[in-house]
């Protein structure tokens, strides 16, 4: 599920909307950063503990051609997750309010994409529990976050293992490679009869192939997986970049 400030950057990338920048909106030009300028960290950002903030660093790429400046996000080999207390940190975003779930139209950045509208470290918390929020955050004497409009990636679907790290974050393993993925809301498909009880329980909603078909919520998931010693089976449903899980099917191999 798509945060909604999410699907207005979506919106923002088809169709020009009201924004506040010092450049022509007719300006055309591309700019990148990476994580290898040590004083700027561009990514999605998860909450981690209060005050504290997990971003991976991506490659950035501004975009001005049409609409609101926006940025293109990919993956950079080898990135390293941080965690960053923004706990006194400066927030501007990329809305026309502090306290505002989304855009509704109006997007407030500067020629270089980024939020204008100054906020406070309890506003990047509210951000934060809305799901992952793209940011470019300057580490220098003064920390700043700025928000800014990006897609959060394509959707993929994978089996393989989850294991818990916390009560928003799974460790996701296929082969020989593991990626943290973090959720706010997410589909639970179970197998089982009830959506509250212990993982793979009983095969009541299995199908054919393993697969449940017993649609639960994110809560119902924590409670199945907080429970568990060991990591278990499942197919997923994710997004890359911003390393959201959607949706999680409990799976039990075909007899």
């Amino acid at each position: 599920m798509l945060r909604p400030l999410a699907a207005a950057a979506l919106t923002a990338f088809c169709v020009p909307a009201l924004f506040t920048s010092s450049a022509d909106a007719s300006a055309t030009s591309t700019s990148t950063a990476s994580s290898a300028t040590p004083t700027a960290v561009y990514g999605f950002a998860w909450a981690d503990g209060t005050g504290v903030l997990r971003v991976l660093p991506v490659k950035a790429t501004l975009n001005r051609r049409s609409g609101p400046p926006r940025y293109t996000f990919s993956p950079i080999p080898g990135a390293k997750e941080r965690r960053i207390d923004y706990s006194r940190a400066e927030f501007r975003r990329v809305t026309s309010a502090c306290d505002l779930k989304e855009t509704e139209g109006v997007v407030k950045v500067d020629a270089k994409g980024l939020g204008t509208t100054r906020c406070k470290p309890a506003d990047l918390a509210f951000a934060l529990g809305l799901g992952p929020t793209p940011v470019k955050i300057s580490l220098g004497a003064k920390k700043r976050v700025y928000e800014v409009l990006a897609l959060p990636g394509s959707s993929k679907t994978a089996y393989g293992t989850i294991r818990r790290v916390n009560d928003t974050t799974v460790l996701f393993t296929r082969g020989k490679k593991s990626i943290r993925l973090g959720y706010t809301a997410l589909t639970f498909t179970r197998t089982t009869r009830s959506c509250g009880s212990p993982w793979l329980a009983d095969r009541s909603n299995a199908q054919k192939n393993g697969l449940g078909r017993k649609d639960c919520t994110g809560a119902d998931f924590t409670k199945a997986l907080k429970a568990l010693k060991r990591p278990v089976l499942a197919k997923i449903d994710y997004t890359s970049l911003s390393n959201q899980l959607n949706q999680v099917w409990e799976f039990t191999p075909a007899r």
